[in-house]
């Protein structure tokens, strides 16, 4: 199962968190704002569809979160994360998408003990969003009973 995120970069995207990553539907970024990937996302958890929520519910499921990010000269640069699911993922947020590599749950995580951080991501997809780049933001679950 996958829900899809389209947002876009920002100029004080730095990518410097160690632990985390976020994609956010506001349409500003202060330079503090050093785990967000991009801004004025089209959707948010809270939209997401209930069978997706309860996969992620899963403490076995493998959460895939990849980002792909298109510049204006139609160039691609894609980095994939990967996480795990959590009982307590309630995907209620009205506001943002967060990834952690800790195991930490609050209203805006998408997914724990995450592989990658934003201080992790591949630094030509990191230059893309500061300049502005269409982000495309999409999370996978596999859960073991969806094993053959």
């Amino acid at each position: 199962m996958r829900e899809v995120v389209h947002a876009r970069g920002h100029e004080h995207v730095s990518a410097a968190h160690t632990s985390t990553f976020e994609v956010t539907s506001d349409d500003w970024l202060t330079p503090a704002g050093d785990c967000i990937l991009a801004v004025d996302a089209d959707r948010v958890p809270a939209d997401f569809d209930d069978a997706f929520v309860d996969a992620c519910r899963d403490p076995a499921a493998a959460i895939r979160a990849t980002f792909t990010a298109t510049t204006d000269d139609g160039t691609t640069v894609t980095d994939t994360v990967t996480g795990r699911g959590h009982p307590e993922l309630s995907f209620d947020n009205e506001r943002s998408h967060v990834g952690r590599t800790s195991e930490y749950v609050d209203d805006r995580t998408v997914l724990v003990g995450a592989d990658a951080a934003a201080a992790d991501l591949d630094g030509a997809l990191v230059d893309a969003l500061a300049a502005g780049a269409d982000l495309r933001f999409e999370l996978t679950v596999e859960t073991a009973d969806a094993v053959p």
